[in-house]
């Protein structure tokens, strides 16, 4: 899946402008935003992911097409969209799992995807973008396996934000026991 993106962005460089592409080791997709977090609530959180998480399943994640929010007009990230049987139950554990510790539910749904470009000035031409991506909207880009949950530190520089991995949560492989 990885080696597709990668290929799709560098197709997409020579017709679309302006994006600060993200780079390969900084592909992710987020479960949910947290904000800014002291550090004496890191072992909390992680002690409640980890029992909210202990029942889940790995599980295949696709991704498949391309698209941008919030809108064609006023486009600030472009995105492929990822599926799976096991993501919605995984952001519902997670929700439910860090509610309790004062993070508010998500008001929005969950519109699983993973970010490969962000506009630094929006307002590309629309016809423009809707070009460079109706090409792509049913693209499969393929699988990867869904082995684990990381809490992410991000510090955002001129450059792009820098990830830094807080804690890891295995999920359940096929043969393990609860």
């Amino acid at each position: 899946m990885i080696q597709k993106i990668s290929e799709v962005q560098s197709q997409l460089q020579e017709s679309l402008t302006g994006i600060r592409w993200v780079v390969q080791e900084n592909l992710h997709f987020t479960l949910k935003f947290l904000g800014s977090v002291e550090d004496n609530k890191i072992a909390p959180i992680m002690q409640a992911l980890g029992q909210a998480l202990q029942p889940v399943q790995c599980f295949s994640l696709g991704g498949k097409g391309i698209g941008v929010f919030p809108n064609i007009r006023r486009a600030r990230v472009l995105w492929i969209g990822l599926q799976g049987q096991g993501l919605h139950r995984l952001a519902e554990e997670v929700e439910t799992a860090l509610e309790p510790l004062g993070f508010a539910r998500e008001k929005r749904d969950f519109a699983p995807h993973l970010t490969i470009g962000r506009w630094r000035n929006p307002g590309l031409q629309p016809e423009r973008l809707r070009e460079g991506t109706e090409r792509w909207q049913d693209y499969d880009f393929g699988q990867s396996q869904v082995e684990e949950v990381v809490l992410f530190q991000s510090v955002l520089k001129p450059t792009g934000a820098i990830y830094s991995p807080v804690g890891v949560i295995r999920l359940r492989g096929q043969g393990d026991r609860v």
